[in-house]
């Protein structure tokens, strides 16, 4: 899979994590400003990220939604600032189509949907209109699934069949577990260990479980804890196959994804 000068096919590339906003679960309200934007953004690039995720809005637990017209007044200056001053990939997180085509007109490469096209009717087409590549992801609004890992992966057919519907070519989806939404603790790390099963509707698929409240649980460790086990979690992806990991700490995850590509001969 190749985005604008990046190759993903051979090699799982680093969706670095930086999120405008002052409630993050992680790191919000540090860099709500484009000056500590493009800080925070400078300082990823050189550690090795291939991509460059804003969120203007937190979708931590109990989030509030903001207006469109707030989430575009944090991310469209940050977008523009990014690709002004670096060579990049800039994808944008949000799950409202108003919001994805301004920060598409101010630069953005890629959509990062967590409702996977199916909150704004209108996402699929602004992505087909604007002709971008998208991250489309596993949610719900209940709990209640009949057999996981099938629920999972029939959710996902259907947002790729809206995607198909809008016009826009399956090779310019990647798919995305959703690891923290709509799912128990056991979910989340069933969704990790089938990974791979998202390559049965298409070849491209990330995992983004970065310090989320799945490590916390699993190793009983707080949020600025959890880097060891964000670390087993992106070789668990590069070992099965994922094009893209999404994440907060870029070196120390590059270098287990060269570690786990090596002893995989598959480093480049």
């Amino acid at each position: 899979m190749k985005i604008g000068n990046r190759d993903f096919s051979k090699h799982t590339g680093i969706m670095g994590i930086l999120n405008v906003t002052p409630d993050s679960f992680s790191d919000g309200g540090c860099y709500n400003s484009v000056d500590k934007a493009l800080f925070r953004t400078e300082q990823m690039l050189k550690e090795g990220a291939d991509i460059i995720d804003v969120g203007g809005e937190s979708t931590r637990p109990g989030y509030v939604m903001i207006s469109e017209k707030e989430e575009i007044y944090r991310v469209s200056p940050v977008i523009e600032a990014i690709k002004r001053e670096f060579d990049c990939l800039v994808s944008i997180d949000t799950y409202k189509s108003n919001v994805a085509k301004a920060a598409i007109d101010s630069g953005a490469d890629i959509i990062n949907d967590i409702w996977g096209f199916k909150y704004d009717n209108t996402m699929a087409r602004v992505a087909a209109t604007m002709h971008v590549h998208c991250c489309i992801m596993h949610n719900r609004k209940n709990k209640e699934y009949n057999n996981f890992c099938e629920d999972m992966l029939a959710d996902l057919r259907e947002s790729v069949a809206i995607a198909e519907e809008a016009g826009i070519d399956k090779n310019m989806l990647v798919l995305d577990p959703g690891v923290g939404f709509a799912k128990s603790y056991e979910q989340n790390l069933m969704a990790m260990n089938n990974l791979e099963r998202l390559g049965e509707i298409t070849p491209n698929f990330m995992l983004a479980a970065s310090r989320k409240s799945v490590i916390g649980l699993a190793l009983d460790l707080d949020t600025d804890e959890r880097l060891e086990g964000t670390l087993a979690t992106t070789v668990i992806a590069v070992m099965k196959g994922a094009q893209i990991v999404r994440v907060h700490d870029v070196e120390q995850n590059r270098r287990a994804i060269l570690m786990a590509e090596k002893i995989m001969g598959k480093a480049i």
